[in-house]
């Protein structure tokens, strides 16, 4: 699927970013272990991920990472209103993080996303 973004985010909270900072992977949130994948979600999807699961909660981070570095660990399947959504069928490594920071909006309310340099 050459059409489909090659970079998605994780939304991971303190503890979360953390332990991939510490540790260098990351094993998924409760729901990523139940589900057997860590669910991602592409630019255009970051909003609504977040105003439906995360919302109320401070203290949050955005990993962007390298989709083409997975390879087959990647799948798009169906999920919120038939959207696809990538989903990484692994652990998270640091080292496929392009860039990462906190969870925080522009004035009008849109997402930052995280950028390196």
């Amino acid at each position: 699927m050459t059409d489909m973004p090659l970079t998605a985010y994780k939304v991971l909270t303190a503890e979360q970013m953390a332990t991939l900072e510490q540790d260098g992977r990351f094993g998924g949130a409760p729901v990523d272990v139940a589900d057997g994948y860590i669910h991602l979600s592409t630019a255009d999807q970051l909003g609504e991920t977040i105003d439906k699961h995360f919302v109320g909660q401070a203290g949050l981070h955005i990993a962007a990472v390298d989709l083409a570095a997975y390879g087959d660990k990647i799948k798009w399947e169906k999920s919120r209103g038939g959207q696809l959504f990538p989903h990484l069928y692994d652990e998270m490594l640091l080292e496929t993080v392009i860039a990462y920071g906190p969870l925080e909006r522009h004035a009008d309310g849109t997402l930052k996303l995280p950028t390196t340099g």
